[in-house]
């Protein structure tokens, strides 16, 4: 499904679906400590049952699986839906097609949401509301991003640079450390009870560090098909000049748990 969002890359066109056979090669690459920040605040075990928001290939609720939740995941993106049932094969979890904004389930039918790499997309004045419905009293609503710093970490600066080369308005660029950005409206109906930011280190080789940036919104969500190809043969030559076989790339990663009032 194609996306136009003038607060994201100028107004360009973005289709995560048709990305989604990197996505899901090459995006499955939380480090261990990431998956720790969750469970470790007692979010998404047994017992609970969780919404995953735009999940894309389902990377949350299968790496989550083995806590023993019950999980329920939503894409926009009906392919990215599509490959999640794929990898999930031979899980007992629930993927569905749809908006956040559009979701339909009955009141207080979850324990926990979580939304991961993804809160910059949503207009929050109609899921804040919708969240606070469908989560339990109590309920509470996991917001986490992993970025990489390219103001630190050569490999990943002149990777962002080819992008911009081929796709200058894209604005997922020159991330640095920062807290997640809570929308104020969310404070009508929740308590933020929980904020860390934390270092983590990616390991990469150039293959998949170039399937990584290749399965980025600016470059396989956006560009042509020609445009690609340029890209990558490009970015592969960069690699190949700049990058050992094998590396590992500086990130933050950045929670915030909302607890419903």
């Amino acid at each position: 499904m194609e996306i136009k969002d003038n607060r994201i890359d100028g107004g360009k066109a973005f289709d995560w679906g048709r990305t989604s056979a990197d996505y899901a090669k090459f995006r499955d690459i939380y480090p261990p400590e990431f998956y720790a920040k969750i469970t470790g605040r007692g979010l998404c075990l047994k017992g609970q049952k969780v919404l995953d928001l735009a999940t894309g290939t389902g990377v949350l609720p299968r790496n989550l699986y083995s806590y023993g939740a019950e999980w329920t995941g939503i894409d926009i993106a009906e392919n990215q839906i599509a490959s999640a049932k794929e990898l999930a094969a031979g899980m007992d979890i629930t993927f569905l097609t749809s908006a956040a904004e559009d979701l339909e389930f009955p009141d207080g039918t979850f324990d926990t949401a979580t939304a991961c790499q993804c809160y910059w997309y949503f207009n929050y004045e109609t899921l804040m509301p919708k969240m606070a419905r469908l989560l339990k009293p109590g309920g509470r609503f996991a917001i986490l991003c992993m970025n990489w710093l390219p103001f630190e970490d050569d490999i990943v600066r002149a990777s962002e640079e080819l992008v911009l080369k081929y796709n200058p308005g894209w604005t997922g660029c020159g991330e640095t450390r920062h807290p997640i950005a809570v929308p104020d409206i969310a404070f009508d109906y929740f308590d933020l009870t929980d904020s860390e930011v934390f270092d983590l280190h990616v390991p990469f080789t150039r293959a998949t560090w170039n399937g990584r940036m290749k399965a980025c919104r600016g470059v396989g969500a956006s560009l042509t098909p020609e445009q690609i190809a340029a890209w990558e043969k490009e970015h592969t030559e960069m690699l190949e000049r700049i990058a050992p076989e094998e590396f590992t790339t500086l990130h933050y990663g950045a929670i915030a748990v909302l607890t419903k009032k």
